[in-house]
């Protein structure tokens, strides 16, 4: 199959090029060329999708996957001038709102963006924009569209410093900060699972909206962290900080200073439904190795200070005064 990729050597995009290549597809890549050396053995044209895109002119492709699209006006540019016969968009379960119902499948509720020509991406438009991103695909490509909507994605290459954070983070040792309880139910998809699921999909022509995220209630906080401690053999003490005091402490969601962490009455979101994808093919891979592949890259980078995460003071403030409060 003659594949082309919009973006292809970032964290998501890299997994996906190189599982085509696996898979014995010609591809070529469109992006700004942040990335030269890398995939040299494949075709790169250099463009801008908000800018200059006339490498992709007078081209035709089996298929198009994007896995770079954020802003609808952008996205409908690209889909309109790209001829293919097949269009995959990678979108994300965070089309959902906070209240979903428990185990939200492809048909649940999605959010609506109140100026739907907002293009600031920002946690309270993400989910809305890639709402938008959707329906333009969907508009263009009809029939021939396949909207996949990943969880939190986690692996090798994680420029994001999400995931990685708590195989790094355990590997150091020592009082580990750990959100609520072992017990508290996570989700997310590995970045190859992703790809690979992705690349069946396309190849099957399969069309139509999916959840891909490991499937509901099979992982939880416990089950990470210990696994991060087995993986790195860490002598690291766990100490499991409950919802109100992490609160109380102005630590953030998910994404940011405790990440797969979500507050109590959000927790669906860390609960949605996965049953289609998995009926149609999509396999999640051992936690142990998704640990130990992130954990091996992370080890590969210069050391220094996650940006998207608490601090390692911060940390050990929170540690204290809950410590103290136990002690009073």
């Amino acid at each position: 199959m003659d594949l082309l990729i919009l973006g292809g050597t970032r964290f998501v995009g890299r997994h996906m090029t190189r599982a085509a290549l696996e898979r014995g597809h010609t591809v070529t890549l469109f992006n700004r060329g942040n990335n030269p050396n890398l995939f040299p053995e494949v075709e790169q044209l250099r463009g801008d999708r908000d800018g200059n895109m006339s490498a992709l002119e007078g081209r035709t492709w089996d298929a198009v996957l994007d896995t770079s699209g954020y802003i609808p006006r952008i996205v409908k540019r690209s889909a309109e001038l790209i001829d293919a016969a097949h269009y995959t968009f990678v979108s994300s379960i965070s089309v959902y709102p906070d209240d979903m119902p428990l185990h939200a499948d492809e048909n649940a509720d999605v959010i609506q963006l109140e100026d739907p020509t907002t293009e600031t991406i920002e946690g309270e438009t993400y989910g809305g924009l890639k709402v938008l991103c959707e329906e333009v695909v969907k508009e263009t490509f009809s029939d021939a569209a396949l909207i996949l909507r990943p969880g939190l994605v986690v692996g090798p290459f994680d420029y994001t410093d999400r995931f990685p954070y708590w195989p790094h983070r355990v590997d150091e040792g020592g009082e580990v900060l750990a959100p609520e309880s072992p017990d508290v139910p996570i989700q997310f998809i590995d970045a190859r699972d992703l790809a690979d699921f992705t690349l069946l999909s396309f190849e099957a022509q399969r069309t139509g909206t999916y959840n891909v995220v490991s499937d509901a209630d099979h992982f939880t906080m416990g089950d990470l962290l210990e696994t991060c401690k087995r993986v790195s053999e860490s002598s690291a003490r766990l100490t499991w900080v409950p919802e109100d005091f992490l609160l109380e402490s102005k630590i953030r969601r998910f994404s940011w200073d405790l990440p797969l962490w979500v507050k109590r009455e959000d927790r669906n979101f860390l609960r949605v439904s996965s049953e289609k994808a998995l009926g149609q093919g999509l396999k999640i891979r051992p936690l142990e190795l998704t640990v130990r592949d992130t954990l091996g890259w992370d080890k590969t980078r210069p050391e220094g200070e996650f940006t998207r995460v608490v601090s390692r003071e911060r940390e050990k403030e929170i540690l204290q005064a809950w410590h103290k409060q136990e002690s009073e």
